[in-house]
């Protein structure tokens, strides 16, 4: 460009950057289709209750790291919250699982996060660690983890999730200290405070209030403005995306191409203002500017609200982008107005549709449920979307009907059902895991006759056995070599059995049950009949059966908003 050849300068940009951004679409779409987009609908999905192990894996957390890194040498203008959430989620979750046996890193100390629970907890822990790290804000990190990522809460979630966050605070503080020497390139410029705005003690008034009320009803309309238009691009990618990686790859290189003639151009839109001389600073081209000086801008009053109210209108959060904004820019003077400006902003955009990551969750299909119930469940019963068939076995099975259920099925739950001689009528003593039956299965211990063994069974197994399996190591179907000869043998599945699973009459109202299955944190639902005479059990309700999809599906007459 110093000689005047502007396009060969042009073509050696977007070259670097076409081939970067083709390197980044690369790996995400041969190795980890999971890691594309944000990655905070999917940890937000996870901690819902949708198990789904790719979202979380191991290779998911290499091409995100590295995809990431492609992605912004590449020229893209991304945001680092989704990737450092999904990050921080991922390797909670390497470390929740006690590590990896596909690669070879497995660390006996962590097999103690071997239920949902206790799973659930050490991802919200990291995904509250990605967003204290990529805002520097200890306090706006434990806030998004409760208000947006997390869907069920305990008082001793709070200090786990603000001691995460405090330990990243003081690594961050430890690295930067350390790069103040210059080793670390610009990693050490400024400090945990990213705009030190507080410098420009901005003021208003009463009339300002006003302006800040407009502000936030604008933010509000153009948030929900650029939501509709992301539902829009988005399921047009989703198109464009399901005829293979080939066209994957082809729509990233056209996105660098055109961002790469934005930035590329962006120059010659402006002319340049030389650097006065009576500045008591130096001017941001001099050295290493460090933190926000406010260069030739007057006093950080609306433009702090602006952004504020644009994020406010798209992401519907509150408390915790309040509270990241201020960490941000260390100005406390505009909390009231952030304040207000974020509720109007979301009350504005509330009403036109949802937030940014909530509509991402209903393109991708994930079953989220949300902590209300929708208006016309209230006119329905449990029994009304109980799907069939419904896969029942006896205490004591015979081999070859388990196996049959688990081919033919992809149901993770069964309902255990006595019958005489074992009981007096037909009663519903629990439910079975399909995890759980692999690992029966799998120890044979299997007898001719039609007998309860009792808890001896169990002396075979180890406690870890039963515990949940991390991604990709459960036992699967294809690992069990049950010969012709046990198939007609019996096994009792009584120890294994939740005897007290969560059960509701068939007549409660489907608004009920929604709420009860949500709170409670449920996979599996029992239904029972409400008169005597009748099987014990009506069916199994699971989330998939409370998705709207669903229940419109079956009642198409319904109005969705009533």
């Amino acid at each position: 460009m110093s000689e005047d050849k502007y396009f060969k300068a042009f073509a050696a940009y977007a070259g670097c950057n076409v081939g970067l951004a083709a390197a980044a679409a690369a790996l995400c779409a041969f190795i980890a289709p999971a890691a594309a987009g944000s990655g905070i609908p999917e940890v937000k999905a996870y901690l819902n209750g949708v198990d789904a192990y790719s979202i979380l894996a191991p290779s998911t957390l290499f091409v995100k790291i590295f995809g990431s890194v492609l992605g912004v040498s590449a020229g893209f203008v991304v945001g680092k919250e989704g990737p450092m959430v999904h990050t921080g989620a991922c390797i909670a979750n390497l470390l929740g699982q006690g590590g990896s046996r596909k690669y070879h890193l497995t660390w006996k100390w962590l097999r103690y996060f071997k239920n949902d629970r206790d799973r659930r907890d050490m991802i919200t822990c990291g995904a509250a660690a990605g967003v204290a790290a990529a805002f520097r804000a200890p306090v706006g990190g434990v806030l998004f983890a409760l208000e947006e990522a997390a869907s069920w809460w305990r008082s001793a979630l709070l200090w786990r999730t603000f001691f995460t966050t405090a330990v990243v605070a003081i690594v961050l503080r430890a690295f930067i200290q350390y790069c103040t020497t210059g080793k670390c390139g610009l990693f050490g410029e400024g400090g945990l405070i990213m705009y030190d705005v507080s410098s420009a003690n901005a003021a208003y008034s009463a009339p300002d209030i006003l302006a800040v009320i407009f502000l936030g009803i604008i933010g509000g309309i153009l948030g929900s403005i650029y939501n509709y238009f992301v539902d829009k691009v988005l399921r047009t990618y989703s198109i464009i995306n399901e005829r293979g990686a080939v066209l994957k790859i082809l729509l990233v290189i056209t996105i660098s191409l055109l961002t790469s003639c934005c930035s590329f151009g962006l120059p010659w839109i402006a002319k340049c203002i030389p650097c006065p001389t009576e500045l008591s600073v130096s001017c941001p081209t001099v050295g290493k500017s460090g933190n926000y000086k406010s260069f030739q801008c007057p006093s950080g009053l609306f433009a702090l609200l602006g952004a504020a109210s644009f994020l406010g209108g798209t992401m519907r959060m509150t408390v915790s982008l309040c509270i990241i904004l201020l960490e941000l820019t260390n100005d406390l003077l505009l909390l009231p107005l952030v304040m207000l400006v974020l509720l109007i902003s979301k009350t504005v955009a509330d009403n036109f549709n949802k937030g940014v990551y909530d509509q991402i969750l209903k393109i991708k299909g994930l079953p989220y449920l949300e902590a209300h119930a929708e208006p016309y469940m209230r006119h329905l019963v449990a029994r009304d979307v109980v799907s069939g068939p419904l896969v029942t076995f006896s205490g004591v099975e015979q081999v070859g009907n388990i196996l049959h259920a688990l081919r033919t099925t992809g149901h993770n739950g069964f309902p255990v059902i006595d019958e005489p001689p074992f009981s007096e009528a037909p009663e519903l003593c629990g439910v079975v895991l399909r995890s759980h039956l692999l690992v029966l299965l799998k120890g044979k211990n299997f007898s001719m006759d039609r007998v309860v063994t009792g808890d001896d069974i169990l002396q075979r197994f180890a406690a870890f056995d039963f515990a949940k399996a991390g991604s990709g190591k459960g036992i699967k179907l294809e690992d069990l070599d049950i010969k012709v000869e046990e198939m007609e043998m019996y096994i009792d599945l009584h120890p294994i059995i939740n005897a007290s699973p969560y059960t509701v009459v068939e007549t409660m109202s489907l608004a009920k049950a929604a709420i009860l299955f949500r709170q409670l944190g449920l996979r599996h639902m029992c239904v029972v009949p409400k008169s005597q005479g009748r099987p014990p059990i009506v069916g199994i309700l699971t989330r998939h059966d409370f998705m709207p999809e669903h229940i419109l599906g079956l009642y198409p007459h319904i109005n969705p908003d009533k």
